[in-house]
């Protein structure tokens, strides 16, 4: 019999057990589901985690922990209690075997990093920026992103109610860390919003509108109600999507009356202009869709080649319209299936990309259209002809690589 290389086993869905970790053993289920009680209870540091976990952790998890809080992290600490309950589920808090499989969980790895996840020799790439994506550059007013032809990002806000280590917004999302300062709004959150609102209404080529931030979750609803209710009385605005990962890591939020309430009324009137509202998430684990998030529904960086083996793995395992396309968010182009791409060094982990529009930075360009767009594969992940290139290459500043910890990463 000829075996597939990938076996489909159905795994029933399960809230894990809260109560397992001391410092919850006394949650109630009504506590569990309040939105009001998973933001009280968030973990923001070593301390809290440890009164979470008790003594099933071993204290050198602490201090990896702590040493990354000091020396690399790009984003402070922030972990609702329901994405803490996701990590490790199968393993038993205070086991012999707890702490490696803690360390293991793909969910502890991009919410809580620790410094021993992080490579010594190149923490990251010698080209890397604070806003890594540009987006700031493309902004039409402030926090309005405006990259693609006919849509736009609205960032709303700074702020979410869970901060993931590998945040592609890290100049801008969340408290300032040892390493990295955060960039500041300058326009107080009315003016900005109804700046946004202004721009829209000028601009009848924009008819896509990603509502973000941060993290549309943390936006108090009457005043998120009333600026998406706003962008559908314009006219050219046909579709708005409102991003967040709440949806998966704080699902209590969005299972609320008045949101849920707000996104009825929301929802009839996009019905009734002939435009489309939606909610999309981003959930980096199957382990993190539970019960509760079933009811309320970019850390680390792979090579490009890795990225287009795993496509070719996925299909003909799912239907064509559940199969994903793997995309490459590329700086000044924006995203592109990863077999778009123009051409592609792999040893030397860069590749070019093209596009068929202008962003609003290169509206005077006349060779944007024709010009290829670099992106660079994280170096530690490339043969060691490609590495030693870059090493003797070195930065842009004409500074040595590695052995220095770059605050963002490409």
């Amino acid at each position: 019999m000829i075996e597939q290389p990938y076996i489909y086993r159905r795994v029933e869905l399960a809230e894990p057990d809260w109560q397992r970790f001391p410092g919850w053993a006394d949650v109630s289920p009504a506590e569990w589901q309040s939105a009001q009680w998973q933001r009280a209870h968030c973990v923001k540091n070593s301390r809290q985690l440890r009164n979470v976990m008790g003594d099933a952790l071993e204290d050198r998890f602490y201090a990896d922990l702590e040493r990354d809080q000091r020396e690399r992290a790009t984003m402070s600490m922030l972990v609702p209690p329901q994405m803490v309950n996701t990590m490790a589920p199968g393993a038993t808090p205070g086991s012999a075997g707890f702490t490696d499989a803690f360390y293991a969980d793909p969910v502890r790895r991009y919410m809580i990093p620790v410094f021993t996840d992080r490579r010594e020799d190149w923490p990251s790439h010698p080209y890397a920026q604070r806003d890594s994506l540009h987006e700031a550059e493309m902004w039409a007013v402030e926090g309005l992103t405006h990259r693609y032809p006919t849509k736009v990002l609205a960032e709303v806000l700074p702020t979410c109610p869970q901060y993931c280590g590998h945040c592609t917004r890290m100049d801008l999302v969340g408290n300032p860390t040892a390493v990295t300062d955060k960039h500041k709004f300058t326009l107080a959150r009315p003016d900005r919003l109804g700046a946004m609102l202004d721009y829209l209404r000028n601009s009848p080529s924009v008819r896509d509108v990603v509502v973000s931030g941060g993290d549309v979750a943390n936006l108090p609803w009457p005043r998120l109600e009333e600026f998406v209710s706003a962008l559908l009385d314009i006219d050219n605005i046909r579709d708005v999507r409102l991003a967040t990962k709440a949806l998966m890591g704080l699902p209590q939020h969005w299972l609320q009356d008045d949101v849920r309430s707000g996104m009825e009324r929301l929802a009839a009137k996009s019905r009734e202009r002939g435009a489309s509202i939606a909610i999309h998430t981003h959930v980096n684990a199957a382990q993190s869709i539970t019960p509760l998030v079933a009811r309320a529904s970019e850390h680390w960086r792979l090579t490009l080649s890795e990225a287009q083996f795993l496509q070719h793995q996925i299909m003909g395992y799912l239907p064509g319209f559940a199969t994903p396309r793997i995309v490459c968010d590329v700086p000044y182009v924006g995203k592109r299936w990863v077999d778009q791409v123009a051409r592609y060094d792999a040893e030397l982990g860069i590749s070019y990309w093209t596009k068929n529009y202008r962003t609003a930075v290169e509206a005077a360009d006349p060779l944007a259209l024709g010009r290829e767009y670099p992106y660079y594969d994280p170096i530690y992940m490339l043969p060691e002809q490609g590495q030693q290139w870059w090493r003797a290459r070195g930065r842009p500043d004409g500074q040595q690589v590695p052995g220095e910890a770059v605050s963002a990463r490409v």
